[in-house]
């Protein structure tokens, strides 16, 4: 049974952060034990400093290459030597450095085909100098030709942004029919490949909170060549329509036009617990959906469920994609052809407003 436990690499983080006391926390459990083979890359030093500050009973055991990793046993691997001053809730660039140098030893241990999914600890983004975990991944992870997309997750609530994290007129910029049809691919085949549903809708948010010629322009050919391709996705609809009726439980997965359009529902909807999950990569990645929380660092208080389900979502994903996976090495050939049904456009439609009001 040891031998088909999913092997889970673990970044601390920004080491003045709450990344070793949620791990400590984490596989306090020994239940975590029973799922994954835990690999943590980090420093020894500075995991042994944060649990005499945080006075946490927490064992682990010292390895200096993941091959060395025990099935039974919370793994810490020396990921450099440096001494690293640690100073508690200060972001510094001496702790973002130690972090970028964990996970940097991470990939080149994936490349080598050393574990199975990787879960990264909060980095600190505050500084346009420090490296962006998503993209140091995406970049290390994929060529010129790989599609790619963050998908926000918390329990049934899958949210994504076409955009990234930019000033709303540079998203707006960006937009175009071909970006949408890249991202809602990405999302549908991961929605049916990681999250292991079979038949996956999607509703497509749209630009303006009332209708306009991007729209028409845009949105509109984006959804008919989507539905060409056979990606179930529907709308656009007005953001705050499909959340105040809760229409959006009728989806699998939301697609947004830009960051704070995905961000502001789900920070309400989801206050605690968010995940990230890198989809379109060959790596496995989940991360927690918070920041280093420097504000309460030390004072042994920090919540560690979302790291704990970053790691659940990174062995379930591992599962999903090898069921996925197995039956299409060896696909039967198709003896009919499928009549699609455009029946569901009807359903998910939210009626106008002036309807509403008749």
């Amino acid at each position: 049974m040891e031998e088909n436990k999913i092997r889970i690499a673990i970044t601390h983080g920004d080491t003045n952060g709450i990344g070793y006391e949620t791990i400590f926390k984490t596989f306090a459990d020994p239940a975590m034990l029973e799922l994954c083979t835990p690999i943590i890359y980090g420093s020894p030093k500075i995991a042994s400093y944060h649990r005499k500050t945080l006075d946490i009973q927490a064992n682990f055991t010292i390895i200096s290459k993941a091959e060395d990793a025990n099935a039974d046993k919370l793994n810490m691997l020396a990921s450099f030597d440096d001494e690293v001053k640690v100073e508690l809730g200060s972001p510094t660039p001496v702790s973002a450095a130690a972090a970028q140098k964990a996970l940097d030893r991470a990939l080149k241990d994936w490349d080598n085909g050393l574990f199975d999914a990787l879960v990264t600890a909060p980095m600190d983004y505050a500084d346009d100098n420090k490296a962006n975990c998503q993209s140091l991944i995406i970049s290390h992870c994929s060529d010129n030709n790989t599609k790619n997309l963050v998908i926000h997750v918390n329990d049934g609530l899958r949210i994504a942004s076409v955009t990234g994290n930019m000033p709303l007129a540079d998203a707006l910029r960006e937009i175009k029919k071909e970006l949408i049809v890249e991202k809602a691919t990405v999302m549908f085949e991961s929605l049916k490949r990681d999250f292991r549903l079979s038949n996956p809708r999607i509703a497509m948010l749209q630009i303006n909170p009332t209708a306009g010629a991007e729209e028409e322009e845009i949105l509109k050919p984006a959804i008919n060549e989507l539905h060409n391709n056979g990606v179930n996705i529907y709308g656009p609809y007005p953001a705050d329509e499909l959340f105040s009726s809760y229409a959006h439980n009728n989806f699998d997965g939301i697609l947004a036009m830009y960051h704070s359009q995905a961000m502001m529902p789900l920070r309400m909807l989801a206050e605690e617990g968010r995940l990230m999950l890198t989809a379109g990569l060959p790596i496995v990645h989940t991360a927690p959906g918070h920041d280093p929380k420097f504000e309460i660092a030390g004072q042994g208080v920090a919540d560690e469920s979302a790291l704990r389900s970053a790691i659940y979502l990174a062995i379930d994903t591992c599962r999903n994609r090898i069921q996925h996976d197995e039956p299409l090495e060896n696909p039967l050939k198709k003896l009919y052809h499928e009549k699609r049904d455009d029946s569901e456009k009807v359903r998910f439609a939210i009626p106008k407003k002036h309807e509403q009001n008749q």
